[in-house]
C-alpha cells in the first residue's frame, strides 16, 4: 500500500502495477490528460509535474519543498508520502494561476502540446525562487523543449511569473498540506504490487539489506531515470523492484575534515551545493548534467551503479580518488571507484550487494582539479568525451597525476600511460605533448553517432592541452566547460 496526495486529495493505492508511471497514472487512472507524453525518455519535458515533499533544512526546520519531475520516468511508488501537482491543479476558482497567465500575456504558447510542461516548470521555479533571475529561469526551463514558439516569450513569461508573484491557493493551503503529509509519513516498510509485479519500499538500511538478500535479482530503484527506460522504451516489465527513496540513511551528506560521505540515494540536485563548494568545476559540470527534472530525481549512486561508459560523474570521481562503501547483509567493504568498473556494464558489485555511500576526498590547495565535457549541446546532452584532471604540481614538477575519461572506453577509466608520463616530470609543453601521445596507448575509442574514434582521441588530447594552458595562464581560464 502507498499513500500520497493528489493536490489536496488523499489517495491510498493497494493494488497497482509498480511499473506504472506517474504519467500513465494521471492519464489512465485519474483521467487528467493535461500532462503529455512527448518522448517517454525524459528529454522533452512535456510530461513535467511537480512533487511536494517534507524537507528538513540545515537549521533543522521541517517544511515543504517543491520539485519538478519527468512523469514519464517516475514510477508511481515514488509518490509514497508526497504530494503530486499537475497542470489541472493550478487553475483556482475559475482564475488562471499567475504562471499560466504569464504564458498567455507573453504569448508563450502556439500548438500548446509542450505548454503544460513549461507551466509546471515555471510553477516550481516561482515557488522555489520567487525572485528568479534569467540564469535561474534558463536552468529551470532547460529540460523543456518547444518545437514552434521559440524561447524568448517563454523566458519573458518566467520573468513576469517570478516578479512580485501573488499568493496562490498553495500558499493558503501550506499549513494544511504540511499536516497532511506528516500524517501519511511512512513509518515502516511498504509494498506495492498487483499480484504479478512487486515493489518493496524499505525504510531503513537494515530492511534494504534483508530485502535484497531475499530478492537478489530485484532491480534497485533510486531515481529511476535510467531504469524506467526499460519500461517506457524497451517495453519490459520489471517483476521485482526495491525502491530506495524512503531510506533516510541513503540521503545523507556528511562532511569530515578529510572527506565527504554522500549517500547513494542523494539526488544530483541535493549534492550540487556541496560539490560545487568543494570543486567548482564539478558543480559546473553538474549543471550541464541532463535537465533540472532529471537532477531532481537522479542520484549519485545511480549514475555510478548503471556503469555507463558515458556517465558524466564517474570520471570526475575517479580523478578525485573516490571510494565506494558496498554492503551485503551486515557486511561492508570499501572499494576504490576505479576498481568498481570491470567491463561494459559489468561491475565488481556482488549479488545482493548495494552501494551505500560514496566517499569523496576534500579539496586540497596543492591539487589542481578541472573537468570538461564535450557534447553537441550545452544543456541536456550526453557526453561524447568527459575528462577530469587532478594534478599536484610543486616547483614546476608534477608530483602526482590522476587523469580519467568517460566516453573513451567500455568503462570510465584512468589514463595510466598518460599519468606515467606526467609523474615526476617538469610541467611544461613538451611533457604535455608526450602525455597527449600516450593517450593513444590508454584508449582505443569507438565511433558512434556522437563522435568518431579519431575525434574522441583528438578531443581527449586537446582537453589535456587546454588544462595545461589554463594553468599556465590563469587569465585565459574559462570556467565554463567545453562543448561543441
Amino acid at each position: 500500500m502507498i499513500q500520497f496526495l493528489v493536490n489536496q486529495t488523499l489517495r491510498t493505492e493497494h493494488v497497482l502495477d509498480p511499473n506504472l508511471t506517474v504519467l500513465n497514472y494521471l492519464r489512465q487512472h485519474l483521467h487528467k490528460p493535461g500532462t503529455k507524453e512527448g518522448c517517454a525518455s525524459g528529454d522533452c519535458g512535456a510530461c513535467t509535474v511537480v512533487v511536494g515533499e517534507l524537507h528538513t533544512d540545515e537549521q533543522g526546520t521541517e517544511g515543504l519543498r517543491y520539485r519538478s519531475l519527468n512523469a514519464c520516468l517516475t514510477f508511481v511508488s515514488a509518490l509514497h508520502g508526497k504530494q503530486l501537482i499537475s497542470v489541472e491543479d493550478l487553475k483556482h476558482q475559475g482564475q488562471l494561476h499567475s504562471v499560466q497567465q504569464a504564458m498567455v500575456d507573453c504569448h508563450g504558447s502556439q500548438c500548446g502540446f509542450c505548454t503544460p510542461g513549461f507551466v509546471m516548470s515555471l510553477f516550481a521555479l516561482q515557488k522555489n525562487s520567487p525572485d528568479a533571475n534569467h540564469q535561474q529561469a534558463h536552468e529551470a526551463l532547460a529540460g523543456n523543449l518547444c518545437r514552434c514558439t521559440g524561447y524568448r516569450p517563454i523566458l519573458a513569461a518566467a520573468a513576469q511569473a517570478c516578479h512580485s508573484a501573488p499568493a496562490d491557493q498553495f500558499d493558503a493551503q501550506h499549513g494544511a498540506t504540511l499536516a497532511k503529509l506528516k500524517a501519511i509519513r511512512p513509518v515502516g516498510a511498504s509494498e506495492l504490487n498487483n499480484g504479478e509485479n512487486r515493489c518493496l519500499l524499505p525504510l531503513t538500511l537494515d530492511e534494504l539489506a534483508l530485502a535484497y538478500a531475499a530478492h537478489p535479482q530485484a532491480r534497485l530503484l533510486a531515481g529511476g531515470t535510467d531504469l524506467a527506460l526499460e519500461v517506457t522504451q524497451l517495453h519490459r516489465s520489471l517483476p521485482v523492484m526495491i525502491a530506495l527513496g524512503q531510506i533516510a540513511e541513503l540521503k545523507r551528506i556528511e562532511r569530515f575534515a578529510d572527506r565527504l560521505e554522500v549517500g547513494a540515494a542523494v539526488t544530483l540536485a541535493d549534492v550540487y551545493h556541496t560539490l560545487n563548494a568543494e570543486y567548482p568545476d564539478f558543480g559546473e559540470l553538474l549543471q550541464r548534467f541532463a535537465s533540472l527534472q532529471i537532477r531532481n530525481q537522479g542520484t549519485l549512486g545511480g549514475n555510478i551503479g548503471n556503469a555507463s561508459p558515458i556517465g558524466d560523474l564517474p570520471p570526475l570521481l575517479i580523478a578525485l580518488g573516490s571510494q565506494l562503501v558496498l554492503r551485503k547483509g551486515a557486511t561492508r567493504r570499501t572499494l576504490a571507484l576505479e576498481d568498481y568498473f570491470l567491463d561494459y556494464r559489468v561491475t565488481a558489485q556482488a549479488e545482493g550487494e548495494f552501494i551505500e555511500k560514496i566517499v569523496i576526498p576534500r579539496a586540497k590547495a596543492s591539487h589542481l582539479f578541472r573537468a570538461y565535457k564535450i557534447s553537441k549541446r550545452l544543456d541536456d546532452d550526453i557526453s561524447a568525451v568527459c575528462a577530469a584532471f587532478n594534478l599536484h604540481i610543486e616547483n614546476g614538477v608534477v608530483l602526482e597525476a590522476r587523469v580519467a575519461f568517460g566516453g573513451m572506453a567500455a568503462t570510465p577509466k584512468r589514463a595510466s600511460a598518460c599519468e606515467a608520463v606526467l609523474h615526476n616530470a617538469p610541467w611544461k609543453s613538451a611533457t604535455v605533448e608526450r602525455a597527449c601521445n600516450a593517450l593513444s596507448q590508454d584508449f582505443s575509442p569507438l565511433s558512434d553517432f556522437r563522435a568518431s574514434k579519431e575525434y574522441r582521441l583528438l578531443c581527449a588530447q586537446n582537453l589535456l592541452r587546454k588544462y595545461f594552458i589554463e594553468q599556465q595562464s590563469p587569465d585565459l581560464q574559462t570556467r565554463v566547460t567545453a562543448y561543441v
